[in-house]
């Protein structure tokens, strides 16, 4: 039964985290909470490190496949991709080293304080006419800040390691709102960055024995999964309905997860 759930759960986190570029952490790590910390229902974490691990290496399987599936869409811009990636890695790495600090009660906190300030900011701007390019290609002549988003995405790649989340909810809402990518881009782009700085993340929080295999591998599975469910869906999905939908359901997460945290 408990397999059956945790593939189940991979299947949907694949599917949202695909669909909006985020790669899963923000549903996992608020579930591991919940439901699989010492005392819940399934107590497979006894150190937040462990939940925050554990969630990369699904984050690492869902941007993977979720990548694979845009590339075949061709919907992948390298131009920004790979810089953006390349200027992950060290702070990926670092970013593991970071979450060996929080307590429980730290996590929740700082997690959800980090959630409801990126909430805000993309309500926020989605309600501005500006982002809401509905093409799934790359516009001719299109030219962006490419050095701004080289140095901003240094600083995700740390956030990212430490809390576990892969820096999908911070690169979409920049690539969209500050750099003037189209959304379906700018998702397609994110899984790609995802992919490599989770990797990187992932092999340092594996040599600090934060990962939990058995619900790491079963979730796993599912995202793979759900991240070629997500990466269809999302061709008839319009950006702003993407955006407005994350928005809310990090809100939610985040005063949830203060209140547990004070």
């Amino acid at each position: 039964m408990e397999y059956a759930i945790f593939l189940l759960l991979g299947i949907g986190v694949g599917t949202f985290g695909t669909l909006v570029g985020i790669g899963g952490g923000l549903i996992l790590v608020p579930f591991f909470i919940f439901f699989m910390s010492a005392g819940c229902i399934y107590p497979y974490f006894h150190e937040a490190s462990q939940i925050v691990g554990t969630s990369l290496f699904v984050v690492f399987t869902n941007a993977l496949s979720g990548t694979i599936a845009y590339i075949r869409q061709q919907r992948v811009f390298y131009h920004a991709a790979v810089p953006f990636a390349l200027a992950t890695l060290p702070g990926a790495f670092l970013g593991s080293y970071a979450a060996d600090r929080f307590t429980d009660e730290s996590l929740d906190f700082y997690y959800g304080c980090f959630l409801l300030c990126m909430a805000s900011l993309m309500y926020w701007n989605n309600t501005r006419k500006k982002g809401n390019n509905t093409s799934t290609e790359i516009p001719p002549g299109f030219k962006y800040n490419r050095p701004l988003g080289i140095v901003c995405s240094g600083g995700v790649g740390f956030i990212a390691s430490m809390f576990g989340i892969g820096g999908g909810i911070i690169h979409v809402p920049l690539m969209v709102y500050v750099l003037g990518f189209p959304a379906h881009i700018a998702t397609a782009t994110s899984q790609f960055v995802l992919a490599v700085s989770s990797l990187v993340g992932l092999i340092s929080h594996t040599i600090l024995g934060h990962v939990v295999w058995l619900p790491a591998i079963c979730i796993g599975i599912g995202a793979a999964v759900g991240a070629q469910l997500g990466a269809k869906i999302s061709k008839q999905t319009k950006p702003r309905t993407i955006l407005l939908l994350l928005s809310f359901a990090v809100f939610i997460v985040a005063v949830r997860l203060i209140y547990m945290g004070m």
